[in-house]
């Protein structure tokens, strides 16, 4: 590139770790013609990134196109390998902080955080290409060799954590699963104070008996494929259900009068866990599309189910592996079946298949 040709990007200077560092806007169009990402074919050893994963694109290219007015991406991080300069727009302390990055075209940018934006910015301009002129934060660093930019890969990710599932529920308000568990939590009595809004696991002395994560779950699993109306039918629907359930189950009531813990619940009884809970919608998904009007009469069989951990004639290779509690699909399935028999309940082929891989399995030991 001829010499006298440059990017310049308004900048805020500041200073971290005794290094100086560039925060600047970025028109989306610009993203891929700066950003190259052309390591695919490099061994880790001698990459500055993770391998882009392709399938993750285009889920997050359809968030973008899907929420054009409010759709958030953070900042992403490059490090440039060239001389920069920056030109302050004033003299005293503040405003020499704020100026022009001058960034020779010929300079190469490797990206420390942010590729799976970048190519997801990318494929959403394809489609409407009109959002190239929005624009996304950019963060520059002084590239000090692939050494150190592999350490700022490894350090901006070090602590970088998911939130609690449950949480993630709590907060998205564009999932109607979430808004609709949200609503279930608020409409039925059966789960007044005894869910766990924010985190996805709950500690041994925890008051509540249910997360919000496992009732979006399980109610998402209750409604699957029914011919309902968005919203209150929904909601109302599922509050019933669960209140129904509830009522065959003494031990839920008994830890909201105070009567029981919710953790000795937990510990001796399988039916507040997730698992439990998931093949409770599977059944009840079933029931609302065969028997619409009597289906509360048919849960009355739930009472005389013998929910005990300890009960592992019924629930080892189901609920229970080796004596834990099963999060697995397969679980659900088995969970399921084992309550569907009980209710008399015919059994879907998946149902059935699994069944037999079990019963085999029992039949192998013995």
């Amino acid at each position: 590139m001829a010499a006298g040709f440059e990017y310049a990007f308004p900048a805020i200077r500041g200073i971290q770790a005794n290094r100086e560092f560039y925060v600047s806007m970025c028109p989306l169009r610009l993203l891929p013609k700066l950003f190259l990402f052309n390591e695919d074919e490099m061994i880790p050893e001698l990459r500055a990134q993770r391998q882009l994963n392709k399938a993750r694109l285009p889920e997050m290219a359809r968030y973008v196109l899907e929420n054009p007015s409010n759709y958030v991406f953070s900042a992403i991080t490059a490090s440039v390998d060239a001389d920069v300069t920056f030109e302050t727009s004033g003299t005293d302390a503040e405003t020499r902080r704020i100026g022009v990055l001058h960034i020779p075209m010929s300079a190469r940018f490797v990206l420390n955080d942010g590729q799976h934006r970048r190519a997801a910015i990318e494929l959403a301009m394809r489609e409407n290409p009109s959002i190239g002129d929005e624009s996304i934060a950019v963060v520059f660093f002084l590239d000090q060799g692939l050494a150190r930019c592999q350490q700022m890969f490894a350090d901006l990710n070090r602590y970088a954590i998911r939130p609690a599932r449950s949480l993630g529920v709590l907060y998205d308000h564009r999932d109607d699963r979430a808004l609709l568990a949200k609503m279930v939590v608020a409409r039925a009595p059966v789960f007044r104070d005894v869910v766990e809004m924010e985190r996805t696991t709950l500690a041994p002395r925890s008051r509540r008996l249910f997360t919000l994560s496992a009732i979006y779950s399980a109610t998402g699993a209750l409604l699957a494929h029914l011919d309902l109306e968005q919203g209150e039918e929904r909601a109302q629907i599922a509050a019933s259900y669960w209140d129904a359930i509830g009522a065959q189950i003494p031990q839920w009531g008994m830890v909201q009068a105070g009567k029981l813990s919710a953790g000795e619940v937990r510990e001796d009884y399988l039916h507040s866990h997730g698992v439990v809970l998931q093949a409770f919608g599977r059944v009840g998904n079933v029931l609302l599309q065969t028997q619409p009007k009597n289906w509360i009469k048919t849960l009355a069989g739930l009472g005389s189910i013998d929910w005990r951990r300890g009960n592992s004639a019924l629930w080892e290779g189901r609920a229970l592996i080796n004596g834990r509690v099963s999060k697995a699909q397969q679980s659900v399935i088995l969970t399921t079946s084992a309550i569907k028999n009980h209710l008399g309940l015919d059994l879907t082929p998946e149902e059935l298949s699994a069944e037999n891989t079990l019963q085999r399995g029992e039949l192998d030991n013995g």
